[in-house]
This record gives C-alpha cells, structure tokens and sequence, in this order.
C-alpha cells in the first residue's frame, strides 16, 4: 500500500505542475469561476450519478455513502482536457492538464465510514480581447483571469440500519482569484486594472441513502443530499496602472492601488436526488437531479463587467443525468475484460448563468472503463466525456470540449493486526 501512496503523490505532483490553470472557459470570469468538480472518476464516467453504495470507491458527493466502505480506500485523478471556443467569426482551440481530487476514505467501524479529501473545486482562467472601432472611444481591451477556489472536506456516513446510512461533511473553501484588464488606445499607452481577491469560508453538505432488495437479485438504491447556502469571504484589492506597449512586452509607468471594499459571497443552497435499480456487481442503471439556489450569486466586484454593453444575470440552476454500469462477469478467471467495470451516462443542465438574456446551458456524453490492477480491489479508472456549453449566436461564445479522466483507485486494509508476533 505505501508504494502505491508513494507512486499516487508522484503522479499527483505532475498533475500539479501543469495545473495552473483549470480551466480555458471565458465563462469563468463570473462569479467564483468555471465549477470543474463533477464527482469522482467512476461518477464522471456514468454521467456524474452518484447514488450506488460501493464498498470499494470512495464517495465525494453523498457522505452518507461512505459508510459503504469495506477496505481504506485511497484516491486520485486528472483530467486532460481539448476546447474548441466559437463566435459567429472566430475558433480558438485550447488544451489543459487538471488534477481533479485527493481523496482517502477509511471504514473506521463496522457501520461507519470517515473520509478526507482535497479538491481543486471551480476555476477561473481565460484570454479574451475586444476590439472597439468606436471613432470616439478606439483600441482593444485584453481580459485575463487565473485562479480560482479549493475545497478540503471532512466528512462522516454512519449506517443506521441494513438498508439506511447518514452522513455529513464540513468543507473549508479557500483560494485567490486575480482578473485582469489591460486596454490599449490608439497611441503607444494604455491602462491597466487588477483585481484580486482572497477568498475563505466554510460549506456543509448532508447525506441520505436507502438500499433495499426488490427481489433476490434485483436492488433499489435511492439517495439524497442537501447543501444549505453558505458565505464565502472575498478580501479585495484593486491597482491601476498606466502602461506602455513594447515589442518586449507591457511596462508600467505608473500605478496607484485603490481601496475597495472587502465582500460576501454566497454559495446557494444545493439538493439532489437520485435512484438507481440493478444487480450488485454486475449491472445498475440511474437518474438524478438537482437544483441550486444560483440567483443568489453576485460577482466578486459588482462594478466589473467585460464591457459596458454586457448583461449578466443569474438564475436557479438544474441538472438532468441518467448513467449506469455493467460487469460481464466480476470473479471471472479466464477472461480480464469480463472483470471489467463499462460506463456510461449523458447530462444536461442549466448552469445558472444568463448573458444578455440566454441561459447559458451544458450537455455532455460520458462512458468509462474500470479496469482492475493487483487483485481484485483496486484499480485504474479511465473515463472520456464530450459535450458543448453556451451558443455562437448573440455574440455569446460555444464551447465544444473533450476530457479524458484518469482516476487510481487503491484499497486495503489499515490498522489490522499482525498474526505472527
């Protein structure tokens, strides 16, 4: 176990390395940027369906299932992820390395399950540059952002009875943001504003799932989370600086901090619902929905937009998936690929976000291997997802991306005594 903590933290170390910026979406520049965290590797593959009680996986998004746990289990993934970004005149394509999640889950007692995670949660990173031919107000505008939000959560699922477990989870959210304005006039000077914000609050989440056998293979699992709206607290700073443009680059004159007002920000509330029907370890098939309170969000700084012109809004948001999995043959001899796990799931949902009046909306196909390593418990998880968010039209930006997963998912048993003394 301890050369696969080892080998997990050097992967872990790479992903870092090129994971400065999470994310290539222009859409990132609102409110905390771009939510990357979709659930973990085997929950991403299946559309991000997150009911199924697994005695070998880590749960990140219902607590209540970490009660499932058999054997400790230890946790990582990235993402590698290609974005082609359209208006009705221009593409541009784009491609980043994410890490995704550090994750160790622990079956303490015989009912009850601990886990502690670490999770790059949403991100803000993006170039975009404007270009005014207004007579009276010349010159383009460069928009630049980076940063964004982490989470570390400690959380709890206790099994009440054979069939109902509970949990809950407490998360610290911190992280900086830092956005960028950089306008260029018509002679060889321009100004420049910098915003960054240091952010940091506390979230909960609460856990419910229900098990029950419809008959003796097939199983119902159903479950439920709530997230009650929490603040998050933004520290804010503002410089401007006048700046001249050389072929070697942009040189400050002269620039001035501002003071600006420190702000709250609200992360809204959050429930979910799912169910799934199936034979354990061999084949399940879900849905689930969910609805966040999004109207409640604002922006980091209330006097920023990307131009004069732009009309930003929010409203609640939803998601709509369905997902499942399928094991040939789990204790199969002869045959690797009968062990196999195969995944699959599509979504749709609206994320909350309205631009001159069009919701801005993201749907995607998703499917998965689980491909077992060293026995019969732990094992690498490989999951692919294409989808589009946003539109072309009404001088809006489309998104068309492609993501490959990679997830190590290791288990054993800790804290065992030896039989030999």
């Amino acid at each position: 176990m301890i050369k696969k903590i080892i080998l997990s933290i050097s992967l872990l170390v790479s992903l870092i390395s090129f994971a400065q910026e999470g994310t290539s979406s222009p859409y990132s520049f609102y409110g905390i940027g771009d939510v990357r965290f979709k659930g973990t590797a085997e929950n991403r593959a299946m559309g991000g369906l997150s009911v199924l009680a697994d005695s070998i996986h880590i749960n990140l998004q219902n607590p209540a299932l970490l009660s499932s746990l058999k054997l400790t289990n230890y946790s990582v993934a990235g993402t590698y992820g290609t974005t082609k970004l359209e208006t009705e005149s221009e593409k541009e394509n784009a491609r980043r390395t994410t890490f995704d999640y550090l994750a160790v889950g622990i079956p303490a007692t015989k009912n009850l399950g601990i886990g502690v995670s670490l999770i790059p949660y949403s991100s803000v990173g993006y170039k975009v540059k404007s270009v005014s031919n207004d007579v009276n107000n010349p010159g383009e505008t460069k928009y630049e952002g980076l940063g964004g939000i982490n989470k570390v959560v400690t959380g709890f699922g206790y099994q009440i009875t054979s069939k109902l477990s509970i949990g809950a989870d407490v998360q610290y959210n911190f992280g900086k943001i830092k956005t960028t304005s950089t306008k260029k006039l018509a002679v060889e000077l321009g100004t420049r504003e910098t915003n960054e914000s240091s952010a940091s609050g506390a979230s909960f989440n609460t856990g419910l799932a229900y098990q029950t056998k419809i008959n003796k293979k097939i199983t119902l699992s159903t479950a439920f989370t709530y997230s009650p709206e929490s603040t998050l607290k933004l520290s804010n700073k503002r410089n401007i600086a006048t700046v001249q443009f050389l072929n070697a680059g942009v040189f400050v004159i002269e620039d001035t901090d501002v003071q600006v007002d420190d702000t709250n920000l609200v992360l809204p509330s959050k429930f979910s619902f799912g169910a799934a029907i199936g034979e354990i370890r061999k084949w399940n098939v879900g849905a689930e929905v969910s609805f966040q309170n999004s109207s409640k969000l604002e922006n980091r700084f209330n006097d920023i937009t990307f131009n004069d012109n732009t009309n930003v809004s929010y409203e609640n948001a939803f998601k709509y998936l369905i997902g499942g999995y399928y094991i040939p043959k789990f204790n199969s001899f002869s045959s690797y690929w009968s062990k196999v796990t195969y995944r699959a799931g599509i979504r749709y949902e609206s994320t909350g976000l309205v631009i001159q009046d069009k919701s801005i909306r993201d749907q995607g196909v998703t499917f998965g291997l689980g491909m077992p390593v060293g026995g019969a418990f732990s094992n690498i998880n490989l999951g692919f997802e294409f989808g589009k968010r946003g539109t072309v039209y009404y001088g809006l930006i489309r998104e068309t991306y492609a993501n490959i997963t990679v997830g190590l998912s290791f288990n054993d048993k800790w804290f065992r005594k030896s039989k030999i003394d």
